[in-house]
């Protein structure tokens, strides 16, 4: 077991009801503590939005680095995993909305 690391990119659409900023980091900090991997976290931090606030649509996007890949292995020391969790009115597949992940990239340190 390894840790990995990375940036949590969150988005959601309200429905009526909206969060606190410090609440999304919040909820990140609570899952990502646990023993788990990449794909889980980000489907857990989406669903759980869902659930609490039932925004129209919901969308988590993970970049991280994982030292299993750094450290063994492949031995890939910039490699980066992406997974994404979109729920409600967010589009399903990237052909469909090509602009979130890069709105995401184009913007430094994930602000």
């Amino acid at each position: 077991m390894l840790p990995f690391f990375g940036k949590v990119h969150v988005a959601y659409i309200p429905n009526g009801k909206v969060i606190g900023l410090s609440k999304v980091p919040r909820l990140i900090e609570v899952f990502s503590r646990r023993l788990q991997i990449q794909e889980r976290l980000t489907t857990q931090i989406a669903e759980t939005i869902q659930k609490v606030i039932e925004p129209q649509g919901v969308g988590v996007v993970i970049e991280a680095r994982h030292l299993c890949m750094m450290m063994r292995g492949v031995e890939k020391q910039h490699s980066e995993a992406v997974t994404s969790s979109m729920l409600g009115c967010f589009p399903q597949r990237e052909r469909d909305a090509p602009g979130i992940p890069l709105l995401i990239r184009q913007r430094p340190n994930g602000i």
